[in-house]
């Protein structure tokens, strides 16, 4: 019989390629959150079953009724830090409240499940050195990674007092083609209109790692046993945000440069870069190269600016 996982906001960038990447290995995948899939997305990203609901735990303890589980990902939740800063609310009761309500569904209904959760480096805020380990001190700028950090310290307790396996991952920049939000998205949208003014000063650095390479880590940490808690899910390479955007530009072939306000954004750290010695020692390695990620991102926008033209 299949080995059986269950992954909350699986209709999302990161969830569907994490319960692709299941599938792919043999998994049978239940998934359960907000969304609709169109035409044969459901089948091409792997979704045995999909339960269209809020992720809660009467949502969970009824859609999934009588279901075992051999591993729990836990993708749903807020994924921007400048909703939170207008939003605070909304984005803990997305977080925060949708963590607990799973972590007490496998605690009740998935007792002998790994529990993978989806944290952020934005729980680190803004750091004295690069690249950043897990043991750094955390000192989150935002409504969103006081969130995160809060979600952590629930797995932490679910860990010590019920005994959940549970293992904590750190994103840093994910992207891919798919993502329509955050900064390739809204510079490839800027450079369709010819504006190439971008926030900040360019020099902040981000670690950047593909989604897949997120989804194969994920898959990886479900199967190994460790005495880590916590691991970091980055690249280990610090680009600045210069540096990317010039990589964008070239591979959309814009003769201009990008130019920057010289302002920073309100819960936006200066530098990010991971320390990935902890995921590489369990055999993973990413494998997307920045470049060709950027390039097959500027195509895969331009296919689908082509389509909403025919539209």
């Amino acid at each position: 019989m299949n080995r059986r996982v269950l992954v909350t906001g699986a209709y999302g960038f990161i969830g569907r390629h994490v319960a692709k990447c299941f599938s792919n290995y043999g998994y049978h995948v239940t998934g359960i959150g907000h969304g609709n899939w169109c035409g044969d997305e459901q089948e091409a990203y792997g979704v045995d079953r999909w339960c269209s609901d809020s992720v809660s735990f009467e949502s969970l303890s009824t859609r999934l009724f009588g279901e075992t589980f051999d591993v729990i990902v836990h993708c749903a939740g807020s994924g921007s830090v400048f909703f939170s800063m207008s939003h605070p609310h909304d984005d803990f009761v997305s977080s925060v409240s949708t963590t607990a309500a799973t972590l007490e569904y496998a605690r009740l209904h998935a007792p002998q499940a790994k529990f993978i959760y989806l944290s952020s480096a934005a729980v680190y805020g803004a750091v004295e050195a690069l690249p950043i380990s897990e043991s750094e001190p955390l000192k989150p700028l935002s409504p969103y990674g006081v969130h995160k950090l809060l979600c952590e310290e629930l797995c932490r307790s679910y860990s010590n007092n019920f005994n959940l396996t549970v293992t904590v991952v750190r994103l840093f920049s994910i992207y891919g083609d798919g993502l329509k939000k955050q900064l390739l998205w809204d510079a490839c949208n800027k450079i369709v209109a010819g504006d190439y003014s971008f926030s900040g000063t360019g020099a902040e650095v981000r670690d950047w790692l593909h989604v897949t390479d997120v989804a194969e880590l994920i898959v990886r940490l479900s199967n190994v046993s460790s005495d880590n808690f916590v691991f970091n899910g980055g690249a280990g390479v610090g680009v600045s945000v210069k540096d990317i955007l010039v990589k964008l530009f070239q591979a959309n072939t814009v003769q201009g440069e990008p130019y920057f306000s010289g302002l920073q954004r309100a819960g936006d750290p200066p530098g990010f870069q991971a320390d990935t010695a902890l995921a590489l020692a369990t055999g993973w390695t990413p494998k997307v190269n920045l470049e060709q990620g950027v390039r097959n991102y500027a195509d895969w926008f331009k296919s689908v600016l082509a389509a909403s033209h025919k539209g």
